[in-house]
């Protein structure tokens, strides 16, 4: 008896305790899927968690490369080259040059008598300019081009074209080594730009890309009027191509007229192509402009050659004018032969002769010989001239450094037949003599 009540007390245990069982497995079932849903919502947050460190450390990229691209902004002023910002792909430029002349010339009025004066700069005009560049992204190195520039005469402070503020350049454009240089609006011809390497010793012996060349207010000046355009020695309205094939230099040129029902009136177009050897530079275009309804034509072929200290610059220039009827054409041909003579030391010396031989050219109501490519409006004109137009100039510099020079210059000119040059006033020559400072900035 005592053996079954024993056994039925460990059943009824056992029982109790299978029933105090079934509670405790509910609970870690519960728990399981709580433990689940905690570990998804850990996943969740770690993966926020390295979203926002990606975006800590982008930002941290950002920042460096901000620093960086803010470091390497730079102001610079080299010797006579301006003052130049750059910051990473973009770079603007203020610069200038000041040319004060004192001059003495016979001749200066029609009565013949002389004058010394403090002149409009001799060989340079005074200016100051902006260019600048920037870097196009996701190109070949295509970048975006400009050039401000402004002359005004020192003596006096006033502009050199009445009213007009950027009267040297106001172009915008493109440049590339595989485009070459794309400009548009107010700037050089280029038939100047393709002469300018022989057509006096003053400017580079090479064709560049770059304007420049050419003196500024003396007797010699005159030939560049062969390489000019319907706006003189610079297109308003044009459309300059320029390129450097590796000692090969190519250009094309179109200037607008801009005149409502005549698209062709007081446009233009040339060509140019050089060759930079090695001491040895050849360069010639071919230039044509509406002028007043008229055809006028110009084309130059010249070049330089450098042995030791010497350069030796030659060109010709031929120039064909329409005229009305009564007159007939015009037609010149013109030669320079020049030198530039540069020793060790500060000094260097130039020596020149050109002779601008006109054939019925018209005269304007004064009775003078026009330059090439000046208007044909020859209702005040009853007669045409022919004749040479002759100058000898010559030049020393003294260069304190590459912004600082002192000159000394002086020509003469002379013109026979029936050609009066407007310079001399109605005589047949005139000597004039300068001295100056140069400075660059």
């Amino acid at each position: 008896m005592k053996r079954k009540l024993i056994a039925v007390a460990i059943l009824g245990a056992m029982a109790a305790t299978a029933q105090a069982q079934t509670p405790s497995i509910q609970d870690l079932q519960q728990a399981l899927v709580q433990a689940q849903k905690a570990a998804a919502d850990a996943q969740k947050a770690a993966q926020q968690a390295q979203e926002a460190l990606m975006q800590i450390q982008q930002a941290a990229a950002a920042a460096r490369s901000s620093q960086a691209a803010s470091s390497s902004a730079s102001v610079s002023q080299s010797a006579g080259d301006g003052l130049v910002y750059k910051s990473s792909g973009d770079m603007v430029r203020l610069y200038g040059l000041i040319d004060l002349s004192g001059s003495n010339k016979n001749n200066a009025n029609k009565a013949g008598n002389s004058l010394s004066d403090m002149s409009v700069a001799w060989f340079s005009g005074n200016r100051w300019g902006i260019d600048g560049e920037h870097a196009l992204r996701d190109t070949d190195g295509l970048k975006a081009i400009f050039r401000l520039e402004s002359e005004y005469e020192l003596p006096t402070g006033n502009m050199d074209t009445p009213g007009v503020l950027f009267n040297r350049d106001a172009w915008l454009g493109l440049e590339s080594a595989s485009l070459g240089k794309l400009t548009f609006g107010r700037q050089n011809t280029l038939a100047r730009e393709f002469s300018k390497n022989y057509g006096d010793p003053y400017g580079s012996s090479a064709v560049t890309l770059e304007e420049g060349g050419w003196t500024n207010n003396n007797n010699f000046k005159q030939m560049i009027f062969y390489a000019a355009s319907p706006t003189s020695t610079r297109y308003d309205k044009g459309i300059v191509w320029k390129k450097d094939f590796g000692g090969i230099v190519a250009g094309a040129a179109y200037q607008a007229g801009g005149v409502a029902g005549d698209a062709g009136l007081g446009s233009s177009k040339a060509v140019g192509l050089a060759y930079n050897g090695k001491g040895f530079n050849v360069s010639g275009f071919y230039n044509t402009a509406n002028v007043a309804n008229f055809t006028d034509t110009s084309y130059s072929l010249g070049g330089n050659y450098t042995f030791g200290m010497v350069r030796l610059n030659a060109g010709y220039f031929h120039y064909k004018a329409g005229q009305p009827v009564k007159f007939g054409d015009r037609s010149d041909n013109a030669y320079t032969i020049s030198a530039k003579i540069t020793p060790a030391g500060k000094f260097d010396y130039e020596l020149g002769w050109q002779t601008m031989n006109a054939n019925n050219a018209w005269m304007n109501g004064s009775g003078y010989v026009p330059n090439a490519f000046a208007n044909n409006n020859t209702s005040t004109s009853t007669a045409t001239a022919t004749g040479k137009r002759k100058t000898w100039y010559g030049s020393a510099f003294y260069h304190f450094d590459t912004r600082t020079e002192l000159y000394l210059a002086l020509d003469r000119l002379n013109t026979d037949g029936t050609y009066k040059a407007a310079q001399a006033n109605g005589f047949m020559s005139q000597n004039e003599y300068a001295v100056g400072m140069r400075f660059k900035f």
